[in-house]
């Protein structure tokens, strides 16, 4: 028996389910029976794992990302540690932008910086559009892990155009996206310009991955939360659906994830996500009404909760997987990535809990 990458096995001419596409995590995404809650967590390949510090030591996070060895061992780490259902390439949301052409840099303890904020049409001109061979580093290593995962799914991602967006026209990180709304609200056809760039980008890094062989896709808009609804479907909306309608038909479950975005949740489903991810500030019930029942939810559990307690981590953790229960899909995962400082030891048992609680649930009814 042989089983290809697309998770379909074959013996005898006959198709059988099996490999990534047929996982817990992928079935899940797409509201399909599963025999547990699958589990995994946004940043579980980062600064919380020793063995993490230990291979970056030294190495700048954009050369991490620029090397295919070191990406895959990253991505690896925390499967074997934890157990989880699904890996998540190691890489970062600017990595595209940078490819583009864009002058910037991925400071320790700032984030990104960009040497030239885009201020003119000019500067929207100079990010030009990228193809395989820009971003070979990603093709390879997506291949090497594929490979080495089996039947464990792996999740691509980039970030979407309106926080890719505000980084380039902030400059680096900002609390208020200040520059970013003066932009937007002065000058809105630069605005549709800019994010009409990026979306192509975008669009063009997450093909590289799934032509790779990835199972899944997660659009990152971490700063959509700081808009209005209002804002949101004017400004935003029209460019993530041109990302995430754009790979209708490459076959992978597409996710769509925000911070603070409780208000935003029905138009992010409606940009063209089969699951949308939530934060820690909404219950998953709450959320599934906003959403519809035509989407699964990723989430949702606060990442602090796991520097509480063992006993509190199990409480929540048992509310989540409940409230789950009344969505058609769940995958759970934290509100938002996993903190520096936590126990990674603490990762490891709540994705058992996770499955022991969800797997009883199921074969229960």
């Amino acid at each position: 028996m042989t089983t290809d990458t697309t998770g379909t096995a074959a013996r005898d001419g006959e198709a059988r389910p099996g490999g990534p596409a047929d996982s817990p995590f992928v079935r899940a995404c797409r509201r399909e029976p599963v025999p547990h809650t699958p589990v995994w967590f946004m940043r579980q390949a980062g600064r919380s794992l020793p063995e993490y510090r230990e291979i970056r030591a030294n190495v700048g996070m954009l050369e991490s990302c620029r090397r295919p060895d070191l990406v895959a061992e990253i991505t690896l780490q925390p499967v074997r540690r934890h157990g989880v259902d699904a890996a998540i390439l190691f890489s970062d949301i600017v990595v595209p932008v940078a490819a583009a052409g864009v002058d910037l840099d991925i400071v320790p303890g700032t984030g990104p910086v960009v040497a030239e904020p885009v201020r003119t049409a000019e500067d929207v001109e100079r990010i030009r559009p990228i193809g395989r061979d820009d971003v070979s580093y990603v093709d390879e290593a997506v291949r090497l892990l594929v490979a080495e995962l089996g039947e464990t799914p792996l999740i691509g991602f980039a970030g979407a155009p309106f926080t890719l967006a505000s980084y380039l026209v902030e400059g680096g990180p900002s609390r208020t996206h200040a520059k970013t709304k003066a932009l937007m609200y002065g000058q809105p056809e630069l605005w549709h310009a800019l994010c009409a760039r990026l979306a192509e980008v975008t669009l063009s890094f997450l093909r590289v991955q799934i032509e790779a062989g990835v199972s899944a896709v997660q659009l990152f808009d971490s700063w959509a939360g700081a808009l209005s609804e209002a804002d949101y479907r004017r400004y935003v909306l029209p460019h993530s659906t041109t990302v995430l309608s754009g790979l209708a038909d490459a076959g992978v479950p597409r996710i769509h994830f925000g911070v603070g975005t409780a208000e935003l949740l029905g138009a992010m489903g409606e940009a063209g996500a089969d699951v949308v991810g939530v934060d820690w500030r909404t219950p998953l019930d709450v959320a599934t009404r906003r959403i519809g029942p035509d989407r699964a939810v990723q989430g949702n559990l606060d990442p602090t909760v796991l520097l509480a307690p063992w006993s509190v981590v199990e409480t929540e953790v048992r509310r989540i997987v409940e409230q789950g229960r009344a969505a058609p899909g769940h995958v759970f995962n934290l509100g938002h990535g996993v903190l520096p400082e936590t126990d990674p030891e603490v990762l490891t048992r709540v994705a058992a809990l996770v499955h022991e609680v969800s797997a009883r649930r199921a074969e229960q009814g």
